[in-house]
């Protein structure tokens, strides 16, 4: 299988991280995307063992190579149309959340993607990290009964940010882009899709980064009734030890349980414990790699892909209108 990659403005270094637990699968090219510069995608591709060609035009160079798989991780506002352009050529598409900035974007994805014949999921790594993935298996299996409330946290260091997430256009908003992980969770730990949100946001603050939203609520109600809330912000401090603090506490008929600081605390019938996670036997792009050549499923499905961009945009839609939205 040949691989192409499509620019690094975010998280492309998922491939990197297990594309060696898939040897049959070569990176045979890449491309900047739109102008930017290819020096931080080359050298990933040096430090994993690979030599791709380089391409200034990605359209050229999906034509040119005809790769079996593409990863998107180009300008925001540009992942809609590089996701139809390679779902019209059958090429299975890796790409960078969200994976449209708008519902009518993503609607031309859909339209693509039910046209062809191949695959569309986006990179929701942290589901599978060792803390978020083995809580979520364990809600599952009815460690906490039936789910009826469940809170998701993330929360980031704003440092100084390229000019493009200063404008809506390119960047989004702060709820698609960095609320997708927690609005994932709810949906991941649930196993429920959003029935109505509303939602609230503020640029106020934000250290002169124009249109970013420094803060987000959301707040959902799900098919089956299970409250959920979403907190998102950009507010943690500069001396923090890490760049983000990320939690998730989902309270049940049979007990509760939090996610934070990559250990999982259970309160149930035994009482309370904290439970330090085994590292999945799954990572992000080579489950989707495997997926692809006929192994297990996979943890995210292109079905779970549409409706995370949906949630969000309704949800950002929710916070600019200050209006309830049914979805």
């Amino acid at each position: 299988m040949k691989l192409c990659m499509i620019g690094s403005r975010g998280h492309c270094g998922y491939v990197f991280e297990s594309i060696a637990d898939v040897p049959e699968l070569s990176l045979a090219a890449v491309s900047p995307g739109c102008g930017d510069d290819p020096s931080r995608l080359l050298a990933m591709a040096e430090k994993a063992g690979f030599r791709p060609e380089l391409h200034q035009d990605w359209r050229t160079m999906l034509d040119k190579v005809k790769p079996d798989v593409v990863c998107i991780d180009g300008p925001f506002d540009r992942h809609a149309e590089m996701c139809v352009e390679a779902l019209r050529r059958k090429i299975h598409v890796f790409c960078e959340k969200p994976i449209a900035l708008t519902l009518e974007d993503l609607d031309r994805i859909m339209e693509a993607h039910k046209n062809s014949s191949v695959r569309i999921v986006s990179m929701v790594g942290l589901r599978y990290d060792p803390a978020f993935y083995q809580a979520a298996n364990m809600v599952h299996a009815g460690a906490i009964g039936k789910v009826k409330l469940i809170r998701a946290q993330k929360s980031y260091k704003l440092g100084s940010r390229p000019d493009f997430y200063k404008k809506r256009e390119t960047y989004g908003g702060t709820i698609p882009w960095v609320g997708s992980h927690a609005i994932d969770w709810i949906l991941h730990f649930t196993r429920d899709t959003f029935r109505s949100v509303t939602a609230i946001q503020t640029v106020e603050d934000n250290h002169g980064h124009g249109d970013l939203e420094v803060a987000a609520l959301c707040q959902f109600v799900t098919r089956s009734g299970i409250l959920a809330s979403a907190s998102i912000d950009y507010l943690r401090p500069a001396a923090a030890p890490s760049h983000g603090d990320d939690r998730v506490r989902a309270a049940g008929t049979e007990g509760v349980i939090e996610v934070a600081n990559g250990k999982i605390v259970l309160i149930d019938a035994n009482g309370e414990r904290v439970i330090t996670p085994d590292a999945p036997d799954r990572k992000l792009f080579s489950d989707f790699i495997l997926e692809l050549a006929g192994g297990r499923p996979a943890l995210v499905s292109d079905e779970e892909t549409f409706e995370l961009t949906r949630s969000c945009l309704l949800a950002r839609e929710a916070a600019d209108t200050g209006k309830q939205i049914l979805f």
